[in-house]
């Protein structure tokens, strides 16, 4: 079935970010030297790869992926709390937070490394400057659609969840190729195309579940 493929496909991004996350551990907490340095290297390399290997369009993506994760994640846990949700869209739902849970954390250690605010309108931490990326809207619900969801129940509630998680993952889709193409932090690059891949699948699976309801 496919909705079990996706959650074995939530576990491996689950893994990258994991792997993702022990290559940066360690006394600055985002070094990837690890990964193509000696041992004997590394150490001495460590500094420079968390302050300098990343650019604008590497913070763009952090910033702004991890309050669209956080919208996805709020869309479901509202659709969980029904009843009258088609198991596979429960299924779905669990894999879809399984998966971004721990990339919003992934995100948030790589901007605190940088020292970068998580969002550009945070004090305390100095923001990169401004850039172009489309950022969060892409693919965000307004608060009219995600009132909608609120109110929504049964086969309604099913239906209206996988439509608007298909608008808001090709949102996230586009944001990661941004990230692929003009991102320099290696592990940034990794999550994006490892985002691109999994979301794509759930599209699929999505369009096929709500065409059979």
């Amino acid at each position: 079935m496919r909705v079990e493929r996706l959650v074995g496909v939530a576990v491996g991004v689950i893994g990258v970010a994991l792997v993702l996350s022990g290559c940066t551990s360690g006394g600055s907490g985002h070094d990837m030297s690890a990964m193509t340095t000696p041992p004997q290297q590394a150490s001495a390399s460590a500094t420079g790869t968390q302050a300098g290997q990343h650019n604008d369009v590497d913070v763009a993506f952090a910033q702004d992926m991890i309050p669209h994760h956080r919208q996805a994640i709020e869309m479901v846990d509202m659709v969980l709390a029904k009843q009258g949700i088609d198991p596979r869209v429960i299924s779905l739902a669990r894999a879809i937070k399984a998966a971004q849970s721990p990339e919003i954390d992934q995100l948030q250690g790589w901007l605190t490394g940088w020292g970068i605010a998580a969002s550009p309108s945070e004090t305390g931490i100095p923001s990169m400057p401004s850039h172009d990326m489309g950022g969060a809207g892409q693919g965000m619900m307004t608060e009219q659609y995600m009132t909608a969801l609120r109110d929504a129940q049964g086969v309604d509630a099913s239906k209206l969840f996988l439509t608007q998680m298909i608008e808001h993952h090709n949102g996230a889709i586009t944001m990661a190729q941004k990230e692929i193409e003009g991102g320099q932090f290696t592990a940034a690059v990794t999550l994006a195309r490892a985002i691109v891949a999994s979301q794509h699948d759930e599209i699929v699976t999505m369009r096929e579940i709500v065409n059979s309801l």
